[in-house]
Order: C-alpha cells, then sequence, then structure tokens
C-alpha cells in the first residue's frame, strides 16, 4: 500500500512521472541506476505530452465529474463549484478534442447536451487513483 510505505510512494510516483523506467526497479521497489540521458530527455516529453492532454486545474476533476455520473452542462459546473462557464466550456472542447469525453446533442425539445467519458478516458483510471491517494496522503501530512 502506497500510503503506509513512504519509499514505495516515491519510486510509484517516479515510475508513474515517467523519471524512473519500471525495468529499473527491483524487487524491493529501489531504483538500481540513475537514468541516462537519452531516458530522461524520453520521460520529459512524455510527461509534457500528457501534461498538456490533462494538465490544468480543471481537466482532470472534470473527467472525475464525469465519471460519477453528472453528464450535463449545468450539472458540471455546481459540481466543480467555482469554475466558469467559460472556462468549463473550453476545457470540456478541449476534452473532446483529445479523446477523452464525447459530446452528444438530443435535438427533440427542449434540446440538451450531454457530455459523457469515452473507453479512452479508462486508461486514465490508474493516474486518478493514483493521484487521488497521493492527494489523500499529502492532505495528512498537511495536516501535521
Amino acid at each position: 500500500m502506497l500510503v503506509g510505505n513512504p519509499k514505495l510512494a516515491v519510486t510509484f510516483w517516479l515510475v508513474v512521472a515517467g523519471f524512473v523506467p519500471l525495468g529499473m526497479l527491483t524487487l524491493d521497489s529501489s531504483p538500481r541506476l540513475a537514468p541516462t540521458r537519452a531516458q530522461c530527455t524520453s520521460s520529459l516529453a512524455a510527461v509534457s505530452d500528457a501534461l498538456d492532454a490533462i494538465g490544468g486545474k480543471w481537466k482532470l476533476r472534470i473527467i472525475i465529474a464525469l465519471s460519477a455520473g453528472h453528464s450535463r452542462f449545468n450539472e458540471l459546473q455546481r459540481v466543480l463549484q467555482s469554475i466558469s462557464a467559460r472556462v468549463l466550456s473550453n476545457e470540456l472542447k478541449e476534452l473532446e478534442q483529445t479523446g477523452f469525453v464525447k459530446r452528444t446533442v438530443h435535438t427533440e425539445a427542449p434540446v440538451v447536451v450531454e457530455y459523457s467519458l469515452t473507453p479512452y478516458s479508462n486508461t486514465l483510471s490508474g493516474v486518478v487513483e493514483a493521484l487521488s491517494a497521493w492527494g489523500e496522503q499529502h492532505q495528512m501530512r498537511a495536516a501535521q
């Protein structure tokens, strides 16, 4: 469990962030060697791409809200509280362009627009779970 083992949690985040390739870990979860310059460059590029796709203040929060069943624009805005309509609209468009969100317009009166997660968004489940676990651990540390 990550929360009870700080060394494992740090190693996990190094792997998730791409700073330590999974193949460089031993059975005791400690890194064997420092990454090479090429591995570091590759990891930085991958992390940069990931942050371009899901980085920022709102994208993962929107994905989490959608996974909890909130599908309409106003519902999302209510759940996310301090997000403006303009920012939510822009973030939903970007998430749609990157393939994480699908927008469906029901044209019968009244017109209803619903947002849902695509199967591609399921690839983020490990990231969301890891961030949530780390966030809980960070909250406990900050409270001390």
